[in-house]
């Protein structure tokens, strides 16, 4: 008995021992542990990796050991230096127990990743981010007999609430996966086992060429997967992969021959013949009481994918779609959309981009009692864009409100005529050859009104009327209102076709004439000053397209913008080259007339447009000018305390900073401020030297025709000399000022004794017997020479006199101050053209480019020039890399939706 009291009082010593060393040794060997996996990450990874710690736990994945790296963060370098590839709130692997005593061998067993976030990006010059492990320069004939720190021997792992976003920017795509579920199980050590999986995601969304193929749509699949290590190979079949209602059946393989050819073979289909289940796709009508429609109609979705994808080759693809009898009605709703009845077929035997074939050879649709019939051909899309399409119909814009549900608070009214069809090489009207492309039909909208709750007070259109020929699009007529502004307008497209099915520039003419335009509501523009929470993001600048070239002529009775209203405006806006240029408008405002040049550009920079502006004011209220502009405040700050009328001309430039205020610092130009009548009052400056002076007529100044010449750069203002008489006294100007508000001038005045009272003599007085006292002598006549010093700021002036004789002229005075304002606008200039040349370098790059990838695709296409049968054979990489770009985006261009109306 007490030797068995003995035994179980040493066992308990021993399991209270081990369940100590348990739950010590995450901490004793944690050190070991860290240092391990840290070394392993700068071993391998080109990336900056940090987390926040290291859990181990012996009993979190018993029999096995946990060990979890918590907030993980990997952030790429070099021109991925900003973007996060990977976050993960914690990833736990399940590892062998002598792993952790060892510390210098890990074989993981599972993995469980806990809300991964994942950004896959392929920059413009086709690098990854996810490219970040280190070449391998150890000799590959030594590894067998060197054991790696890390192994696999997994048997399960999982994916919890993932994110995943891929950016795509040479392939025009993107994807993006929203609270994904993820889990598979198999034995990752055999050669060959099946590997089980499923896949559950909140929502999937695939968009290319600028086309959202996937919208918010939610998947599940199920799937078995074949894994053939031996052959890196992967082979599939399943009929569980479900996106929103549609049910998919899948089968094939995908196998890796390396690290960059691919061979794969996969077929899929819809097995069921439902047309809901494929209107599921469609995110306007899935997200609205999809549950409760009520469809009809059959439909068949399948096509494959098959061949190699390499660095020169693409596979071949199929997608075959039709819809027979559709029809669907929302029960709350009281007509139904009908007779849905279309094909389209989406071929490409070889892998080839231009022999691509897309071919919808007839569509018809019924919204209620109005049909709408379409049809289109698309041929050799890179080489020789071929297009035959045609569409027709009436709709009353009235009623899709009555079989489509809208977004709350959106109403359509209006009535819709079309009646458009195209035929021809798009070539051919680029190269003006319009004999050998057809085109004809009208568009007409008529009592078009949209309001949402984007747009509340809405847009109207009373009419719109369109007619198509090979050159052109005309706009005969358009009227409408917009923001309580009502407008007219005609004009013409040259090249929509081009611009629409090849993405070449947009050329057109479009002249317009409005009643009052209040552009502080059209671009949200808030004229209360006090107000503090406008966010920076709500002004970032705009980016002037760079396929438009357009010229809109226009006209408007009232135009007010921040506070200035402009009467009787006339010019005209020319967009070209990411640039919007401001052409001869005039108008009349502020008590007079203004005319003003100028422009807008995003070529350079996005961030910080480039801006110039010339204008050319007469007439204009000194004051109100002042409290309009706050350029004007900041290059001639004694408007606030002048009452007048002034003539002005200017010229700048500069940039815009990012919440669309001009960057004062960038600010350069010159020009003249004439005041042809007013007073001068209140000026502090001029106060202190009335008081010191005792000369009471410069308290208030009466001038007229006081004309000087201004030049700023670097947020300084250069006031050049000129002369003015006040009474009897004579005075010439000149010196500087600062945008904020300092000042560096002197005046050299010629002072009456007369006009000077007893305080302003004796203080003459006083500074001729400081003078003489210094041993220099110096008499004072009836005319008192006076040079006077500004400094300091306009409400804070610091003022300096002087009895020495002023110089011949003032220009003189300031030569050395001119110098060095030259010289720092010499130096402004070249840093100017500096970063203008190292812009336009990086332009003419990205045109290079552009026009070596056109002459690809010319060659890839076909079009090669025949006296040199190896052009493409030459570059095989980038033959397929032009060849891959864009298939959808060159066969229907960036508005494919608006394509099918049209006809075009």
């Amino acid at each position: 008995m007490k030797k068995l009291k003995k035994t179980l009082k040493i066992t308990a010593i021993v399991l209270f021992l081990l369940i100590g060393f348990l739950f010590a040794a995450p901490y004793l060997f944690k050190p070991q542990i860290v240092a391990l996996v840290k070394g392993e990450i700068n071993k391998n990874l080109n990336a900056k990796v940090e987390f926040d710690d290291v859990d181990i736990s012996f009993f979190r994945k018993f029999p096995r050991v946990s060990m979890a790296l918590d907030g993980l963060l990997i952030t790429g370098l070099g021109s991925f230096a900003s973007d996060t590839l990977l976050s993960a709130k914690r990833i736990d692997a399940a590892v062998n127990i002598k792993s952790i005593i060892s510390g210098d061998h890990i074989t993981i067993y599972a993995i469980d990743i806990n809300k991964p976030r994942i950004h896959a990006i392929v920059n413009k010059n086709g690098d990854a981010n996810w490219d970040i492990t280190k070449q391998d320069t150890t000799n590959t004939t030594a590894e067998t007999t060197e054991e790696k720190p890390f192994s696999m021997a997994l048997a399960n792992y999982s994916i919890s609430d993932g994110y995943i976003s891929y950016i795509d920017q040479p392939g025009d795509m993107k994807a993006e996966i929203v609270n994904l579920q993820h889990y598979g199980k198999g034995d990752f050590t055999s050669d060959l086992f099946t590997l089980v999986t499923h896949t559950q995601a909140e929502s999937v969304n695939f968009v290319y060429a600028g086309i959202p193929y996937l919208s918010n749509s939610s998947t599940n699949i199920d799937t078995d997967i074949e894994i053939d290590n031996k052959n890196n190979k992967y082979s599939f079949k399943t009929d569980k992969i479900n996106l929103n209602q549609l049910t998919l059946a899948s089968e094939g393989f995908f196998q890796l021959i390396n690290d960059s050819v691919y061979n794969m073979d996969i077929k899929y289909k819809a097995p069921s013949t439902e047309f809901k289940h494929l209107l599921s796709l469609i995110p306007i009508v899935y997200k609205n009481d999809f549950k409760s429609i009520k469809t009809s109609g059959s439909a068949v979705f399948n096509g494959f994918v098959k061949g190699t994808y390499s660095p020169t080759q693409l596979p071949a693809y199929n997608i075959n779609l039709e819809v027979k009898d559709g029809f669907f009605q929302y029960p709350d709703l009281p007509k139904p959309v009908r007779n849905i009845n279309f094909s389209m077929s989406v071929d490409n035997p070889d892998g080839i981009t231009d022999h691509t074939v897309v071919n919808i050879p007839s569509g018809h649709i019924e919204f209620d009692d109005d049909p709408f019939d379409f049809r289109i051909l698309v041929k050799n899309p890179i080489s020789d864009l071929f297009i035959d399409a045609a569409a027709k119909g009436r709709l009353d814009l009235s009623k899709v409100s009555s079989f489509v549900k809208l977004e709350k608070g959106t109403t359509l009214d209006g009535l819709l005529n079309a009646d458009v069809s195209v035929i021809g090489r798009v070539d051919a009207i680029q190269n003006q050859q319009y004999d050998q492309f057809k085109a004809a039909g009208t568009i007409d909208l008529d009592k078009f009104r949209y309001v949402s709750p984007s747009y509340p007070d809405g847009v109207t259109l009373s009419t719109l009327q369109s007619s198509f020929n090979p050159k052109n699009v005309i706009i005969s007529n358009v009227v409408g209102n917009y923001e309580k502004t009502n407008f007219s307008g005609s004009g013409q497209l040259n090249n929509l076709f081009a611009y629409v099915l090849k993405d070449q520039a947009l050329d057109g003419s479009l002249t317009v004439k409005a009643d009052k335009i209040n552009l502080n509501d059209w671009m949200g523009v808030s004229t209360d000053t006090s107000s503090k929470s406008a966010s920076p993001e709500e002004s970032t600048p705009f980016a002037v397209p760079s396929n438009i070239h357009f010229l809109v002529n226009a006209s408007a009775d009232e135009v007010k913008y921040d506070n200035l209203t402009i009467q009787n405006v006339v010019g005209s806006l020319n967009i070209e080259n990411e640039t919007v240029q401001i052409n001869n408008v005039k108008g009349d405002a502020l008590d007079g007339s203004m005319s003003i040049n100028g422009s807008y550009s995003t070529a350079e920079s996005k961030k910080n447009p480039m801006i110039t502006l010339a204008y050319d004011l007469k007439n204009l209220d000194v004051e109100k000018t002042f409290f309009t502009f706050n350029t004007v405040q900041k290059l001639m700050p004694i408007g606030q305390f002048i009452a007048g009328k002034l003539n002005s001309q200017l010229t700048m430039k500069g940039r815009m900073g990012e919440n669309m205020i001009p960057d004062l610092g960038s600010l350069t130009g010159n020009g003249n401020l004439l005041l042809i009548q007013g007073f001068l009052s209140k000026f502090k400056p001029l106060e202190e030297l009335a008081s010191t002076l005792n000369i009471k007529e410069l308290d208030k100044i009466s001038v007229k025709d006081v004309k000087n010449y201004i030049e700023f750069t670097d947020g300084k203002v250069m006031v050049k000399p000129f002369k003015i008489k006040i009474k009897d006294i004579e005075m010439e100007i000149g010196g500087f000022h600062g945008f904020d508000q300092s000042m560096d001038y002197t005046i050299n005045m010629k002072v009456p004794r007369s006009m000077m009272g007893e305080k302003g003599n004796a203080y003459i007085n006083s500074l001729v017997s400081q003078v003489n006292n210094k041993g220099v002598p110096i008499k004072v006549g009836d005319i008192v020479p006076i040079q006077v010093k500004m400094g300091g700021f306009i409400k804070k002036p610091i003022i300096k006199t002087d009895l020495k004789q002023a110089a011949t002229n003032l220009a003189e005075d300031m030569k050395d101050q001119v110098t060095e304002f030259a010289k720092a606008k010499v130096d402004s200039t070249k840093a100017a053209v500096t970063k203008a040349v190292k812009d336009s370098v990086e332009s003419a790059k990205k045109q290079v480019v552009k026009a070596a990838t056109d002459e690809l695709k010319k060659q890839i296409g076909g079009k090669s020039d025949t006296t040199n049968n190896n052009s493409t054979e030459n570059n095989p990489k980038k033959k397929l890399e032009e060849t891959g770009k864009g298939l959808i985006k060159n066969i229907l261009g960036k508005k494919k939706k608006d394509s099918v109306k049209t006809g075009g």
